[in-house]
């Protein structure tokens, strides 16, 4: 039985992992593949953001866990202080003692093997596997492994697949950048966003798409159009453009559920209702999509605050609960009187576009016999009251 083994920090573990292990296994014939995410690896310090090492281990398991005849093993994580490969393998070999282990290295590590603690035990325990680089260093990986032979009595095969070369320290860069996720397998990038892992953030388009399937197809253009003039927004007041296109598209996340399931989804988050939310469930879709959606992708306080606010507002609103109020009442889709009114007062005047836009509220649920939420009054009295003595949000 020959059993393929590979280890690494998986710092997150990415499509270059998955493929370059999909085909060494093929290459060895290996009966089985064990890939075994370090607890502490000798080699690296982890930076700030990073998940802990039982994150790492379920997110390798994500990653590698659909490949047939493989295993993502915890040894390395019941291990106290930094883990070395010549005990994770001596524990293999008592697990697997009439098994061929093969450990699996790229070329960058086998030139600089010998340096490892108890180098030549490693060589007792298992044969190497070494991947060529990109850079297409094949003869010299070849000629090391000749003089390597030449000292050691080892086993040691060539990889003769090229891996696909990702650097883990550019990709976390490219995570924070709202990037990379074509670099990850899907469920890998969902857990990294869910948790906010390495400071990313999600990357939009992909937002959208995770986003969309939680609406009825006919709201669609509405979120749409709420992200885009969220976005010309907040570069209009300089608020945070990407936060404001993040609250825009998950606005409306949960728009689609009926009163019943708005209250399960309350009492599951810990929300509060009120006697006007009890009796008007259309109030309570901002509240459980706030809930929602930091549960489904780990969306920050800002964004929480401007999508749990924006169907009444409040006192004391911050500026991107006043975008996001703005962009859902005067999207494009919007037609009403008194809209392109609105729309060219919340390019002039921010404070000025959220009062008119909450006394046309009011005054819509006046013309219905309807009761507004205090919210939404309080919120009219902080604005009028605080524009008589603050100086207004007005263009150029």
């Amino acid at each position: 039985m020959r059993i393929a083994v590979f280890g690494g920090s998986f710092n997150p573990p990415h499509i270059g992992h998955i493929s370059a292990v999909k085909e060494a296994a093929r290459e060895l014939c290996a009966d089985k593949l064990i890939v075994v995410p370090a607890a502490r690896p000798p080699h690296k310090e982890q930076e700030a953001g990073s998940p802990s090492p039982e994150e790492r281990f379920f997110l390798s398991s994500l990653a590698f866990g659909e490949l047939s005849d493989t295993e993502v093993s915890d040894i390395e994580l019941h291990r106290q202080g930094v883990g070395y490969t010549v005990d994770t393998l001596t524990e293999l070999k008592k697990m697997y003692p009439e098994a061929e282990l093969v450990l699996l290295m790229g070329s960058d590590m086998f030139l600089s093997f010998e340096t490892w603690k108890d180098y030549k035990r490693i060589l007792e325990l298992s044969s190497l596997a070494v991947f060529p680089r990109e850079n297409g260093d094949s003869e010299e990986i070849r000629k090391a492994i000749g003089l390597f032979l030449e000292k050691h009595d080892a086993s040691v095969f060539e990889i003769c697949f090229i891996p696909t070369e990702i650097s883990s320290t550019e990709l976390r860069t490219k995570l924070k950048a709202r990037e990379g996720n074509n670099l990850l397998p899907e469920a890998v990038y969902e857990d990294i966003i869910k948790h906010r892992y390495y400071g990313a953030e999600p990357n939009l388009e992909w937002l959208r798409q995770r986003s969309y399937i939680y609406h009825d197809e006919k709201r669609i253009p509405h979120v749409r159009g709420c992200e885009q003039e969220a976005f010309r927004l907040a570069e209009r007041w300089g608020a945070d453009a990407n936060l404001a296109a993040e609250a825009g598209i998950l606005h409306d996340i949960t728009k689609k559920l009926k009163g019943p399931e708005q209250l399960i989804l309350c009492k599951e988050y810990g929300i509060i209702t009120d006697n006007d939310e009890k009796s008007n469930y259309k109030l309570l879709h901002s509240k459980t999509g706030a809930a929602f959606a930091r549960e489904k992708f780990g969306i920050c306080s800002d964004v929480y605050s401007a999508i749990y606010w924006h169907t009444t507002g409040r006192e004391n609103m911050t500026l991107l609960e006043k975008i996001i109020y703005m962009a859902d009442y005067i999207e494009p889709t919007r037609s009403f009187e008194g809209v392109d009114e609105l729309r060219r007062l919340a390019y002039e005047d921010i404070d000025s576009a959220v009062i008119r836009g909450l006394q046309m509220s009011l005054e819509e649920l006046a013309s219905r016999n309807a009761t507004p939420h205090i919210n939404s009054i309080k919120a009219l009295d902080w604005l009028i009251g605080h524009k008589k003595d603050d100086k207004p949000r007005r263009g150029n």
